[in-house]
């Protein structure tokens, strides 16, 4: 407690609030530091509790140096407020002493509300509109809500207990779940948008994308999103395995991978470390669990064999420099001549993800050239009273980014259900994103 109390006095409470502007969610950052410093601690969490209901996640896995504390003043001349470990502090200490959300008006009572997908977007969304009186039901295609908290972050990264008790607190709320019903299998979002007055889909997405190369059909060659979602990997001990990209989903397979006693991990990525999206931090760890790093390296072919008759095995991967040493470019510029291959006995590819497209084109909603449902400036699909949000309409693949994306959605309904009962028409449909 000391240390916390320490953490808080550390902050300025600077009037022009740049943490807060960092933060996706826009958290009062000072407001609710201020309250530590003065012991207010359940007036801590009522302050964060108007913009988010992850607390305890977000305090522990957002890449805070590129958000709230890398716009921290503190961080000019040295280091900037612990603002994720006093986030963290505050929402587990809401979840132990049972603190309530902050009053909110209760503008939805008799409103239906389906959200498709129990991730940080479909659980905040869930959230908003309970505490509003609407009656919310979750569906989730597995067993237990989460989505990428669950089936893309390792546990070393975020204990599962933490997960489960911030969403147990979310759905006493009043909101209802049901489990193992998948949108297009289970649940259709035409009898689903007859049950309800507004339809939130939430389901993300979550298919590793390709490069377009040879060979990335190969046997032994596996996408970071599928491999982290259902945690079902080949034998890796005694193996080298690449992985291809520079995010924190390459990040988290390394270690993960690393931790399955494989031989030695590579993370081949294409722009030099300073270009790299991955958190700081997370590199940071992967070096010093042993993972190497190949940078300005671009995988140009995976190379196999047939000697097992039908199944082609990696042989090797072909790879090229780019750029000069001390360049870096923001497009990579191949070196000639520069080709060298690497042995491997697997790869993994984590260079983002892209929608299930079985399952968003039988939608019948508008989507882009890129298969992301087209929403407008109210986030409502091309079908009246279908919204949709986060990774499925290609905003930013964060969780605090998600969040927000559910939060808005969840102001945009209530919006919406208040015009439908005046009998106010909805907003035209744009094609903003």
């Amino acid at each position: 407690m000391e240390q916390i109390e320490e953490k808080s006095k550390y902050c300025l409470n600077c009037k022009t609030k740049p943490c807060q502007k960092g933060c996706p969610l826009e958290n009062d950052i000072p407001s609710f530091i201020e309250n530590i410093k003065n012991g207010n601690y359940e007036e801590a969490y009522k302050v964060l509790s108007k913009t988010t209901v992850l607390e305890s996640i977000c305090g522990r896995i957002c890449p805070h140096m590129s958000q709230c504390e890398g716009s921290c003043i503190r961080g000019i001349k040295g280091l900037p407020t612990d603002i994720g470990s006093l986030e963290a502090f505050i929402g587990d200490l809401a979840i132990k002493n049972k603190y309530s959300f902050g009053d909110d008006k209760k503008t939805l009572i008799n409103k239906k509300v389906a959200i498709i997908g129990g991730g940080p977007s479909g659980l905040t969304c869930a959230a908003f509109l309970a505490r509003k009186g609407a009656e919310v039901t979750i569906y989730e295609k597995y067993n237990e809500l989460g989505g990428i908290l669950i089936h893309g972050i390792p546990n070393f990264r975020l204990d599962r207990n933490i997960i489960k008790s911030t969403i147990q607190k979310i759905i006493d709320i009043g909101i209802k779940v049901k489990y193992n019903m998948e949108l297009g299998k289970d649940i259709f979002l035409q009898e689903l948008k007859s049950q309800y007055d507004a339809v939130f889909l939430s389901i993300g997405a979550n298919i590793s994308g390709k490069m377009g190369i040879d060979g990335e059909n190969l046997n032994g060659v596996f996408g970071g999103n599928e491999l982290l979602e259902h945690n079902i990997h080949p034998n890796y001990e005694g193996k080298k395995v690449a992985i291809v990209g520079g995010g924190n989903v390459a990040m988290d397979c390394a270690r993960t991978i690393k931790r399955l006693k494989a031989k030695e991990v590579y993370v081949i990525y294409r722009r030099s470390e300073e270009q790299m999206p991955a958190e700081k931090k997370e590199i940071e760890d992967a070096k010093k669990e042993g993972i190497k790093f190949l940078f300005q390296n671009n995988i140009v072919k995976i190379c196999g064999n047939n000697e097992e008759k039908t199944v082609n095995k990696i042989e090797c991967i072909k790879t090229k420099l780019v750029n000069k040493e001390g360049e870096t470019r923001a497009i990579p510029v191949d070196i000639d001549g520069s080709n060298y291959d690497i042995q491997m006995d697997y790869v993994v590819m984590a260079i983002g993800s892209k929608t299930e497209d079985n399952v968003v084109q039988g939608l019948n909603v508008d989507l882009s050239s890129r298969g992301y449902i087209i929403v407008n400036e109210k986030y409502m699909t091309s079908i009246k009273g279908v919204f949709a949000g986060g990774d499925l309409i290609g905003q930013k693949a964060t969780v605090a980014w998600a969040a927000r994306s559910g939060r808005n959605v969840a102001n945009e309904i209530e919006g919406f259900l208040g015009r439908s009962k005046s009998g106010q028409k909805c907003p035209k449909r744009d094609r903003p994103m």
